[in-house]
């Protein structure tokens, strides 16, 4: 069986840190820095799990977050499994854009490996 695969959209620095932790755990990491790159590749090959952080900024018209139409587009491969990294001062924005799209663990700032590991470990599709 062959590694899962596991994107990491790196908007900023919080999912970076962790890249040594995810191969630790088994999974081929790829990286896009930009949400429409990691779009395309969730179209093409859903992976495993997406890890993103999540952001939001009050000068965003049409959209609350960083993350919504990355999100959106995951939402049609129900086995991709979703994290994102977020500033506990955003929790209320995350809420709300948890509310309409599905979004597997969020992990405050600064992110606990041990949990971290956790929630990978337990994603880990079972060996054939």
């Amino acid at each position: 069986m062959s590694a899962p695969t596991l994107l990491m959209v790196n908007a900023f620095i919080g999912t970076a840190n962790f890249k040594k932790l995810y191969q630790a755990l088994g999974y081929a990491v790829v990286t896009e820095w930009t949400e429409r790159k990691a779009i395309a590749l969730v179209r093409k090959t859903p992976p495993a799990v997406i890890v993103a952080d999540f952001f939001h900024q009050t000068d965003f018209r049409d959209r609350l977050s960083n993350l919504e139409s990355l999100l959106a587009t995951a939402q049609a491969s129900p086995a991709t499994r979703i994290m994102v990294f977020y500033e506990p001062a955003h929790q209320a924005v995350l809420d709300r854009v948890a509310a309409r799209l599905r979004i597997d663990a969020a992990l405050a700032l600064p992110v606990d490996e041990v949990k971290l590991r956790s929630v990978l470990e337990d994603w880990r599709p079972a060996p054939d």
